[in-house]
Formats: structure tokens, sequence, C-alpha cells
């Protein structure tokens, strides 16, 4: 059972950034990373490097190789203000666009690659017959396997919320 208790804007800001940072840890994202996005999530306005170095208690190295990175990501965008010198920088609120964004950067970074390494060893031939008919079955169901996952990303970050859940609800049944 969860308790509900009202906190204190800076507590609550606090404690989400912190967990943000736990949790893009354990997805194999920097915790520098993902604590400068869910920063850029709950402000109100674009942030410059130096407000993300202020709320944050990090480095200016750190704070713009991580914002670096987000952008590469897609998921963090660079504003400039007239009249102003520093770049600011936000991220789109709609979590489930941010959802996509991500599903489609890790189909290109991690589901690609490996279809591609997959699909050059797919039919090995010489050595033992039999160690080469296990590589090749499993190489094969490897393949299916991922192809299969790349399928359901492609969907995944093609589709609108309501179409989404509507067929996750409707495997589940």
């Amino acid at each position: 059972m969860y308790y509900v208790y009202n906190m204190q804007l800076t507590e609550g800001k606090k404690k989400l950034i912190e967990a943000w940072g736990t949790l893009g840890s354990s997805w194999g994202i920097n915790r520098a990373m993902a604590q400068i996005h869910a920063l850029l999530m709950v402000a109100p306005q674009p942030l410059s490097t130096d407000d993300i170095m202020e709320q944050l208690n990090i480095s200016r190295g750190n704070a713009n190789m991580n914002v670096r990175s987000l952008m590469e990501w897609g998921i963090v965008k660079k504003e400039l203000k007239a009249g102003e010198r520093k770049e600011f920088f936000y991220t789109d609120k709609d979590i489930w666009a941010l959802a996509r964004q991500v599903a489609r950067e890790r189909q290109r970074r991690e589901l690609v690659p490996i279809i591609d390494v997959l699909s050059e060893v797919q039919n090995v031939e010489g050595g033992d017959k039999v160690e080469v008919e296990e590589f090749n079955n499993v190489v094969k169901d490897l393949k299916g396997f991922t192809e299969n996952l790349n399928g359901i990303f492609d969907k995944f970050g093609k589709s609108d919320q309501h179409w989404f859940y509507k067929t996750l609800l409707n495997t589940m049944k």
C-alpha cells in the first residue's frame, strides 16, 4: 500500500530526479543523464547549462556531455532566446512521445545491429556437423525472435497511445 502525503516541491523534485537517475542507470543509461532528463521534464521552462549544473550540483563538463547525449537520443532539444548568449534546453512533456522516441533509439542502437550480425552468421558450414547444426539452429531462433521484437518496436514507434493500449489489452484477455 502506498502512503500519500503532501510534500514540498523541492523535496518532490529531488525525490523524482533521484528515482529517475536510479531507473535510468538500471536501463543502462548514465545516472547524470537520466537526472538531467528528469530535471528538464519537470522544469516549467527551458534551462541553461548553468541552471542544470546548479540544480543537480554537477560540473559543466558532466552537464554538457550528458545534454549532448540526450540530444543525440532525440529527447532533448536546444532553444536560443533573443538577447541571450546561453543555450537553453528542454524536453517533450508528452510521455507517450518520449517512450516512442526511446523505443526508436533503442531499436536503432541495439536491435538493428544484432539483426545485421545474425544475418551475417546465419548459415555457417564446416567443422563438426552437430556443432554447425546447433549453431545454425540457435542463430535462426535468435534472428526470428529479434526480428519479431524489431517489428513490435516498429509498431510501437508508429502507433498512437489509444491503439497501443487497446492492442495490449486485447492480447491480455
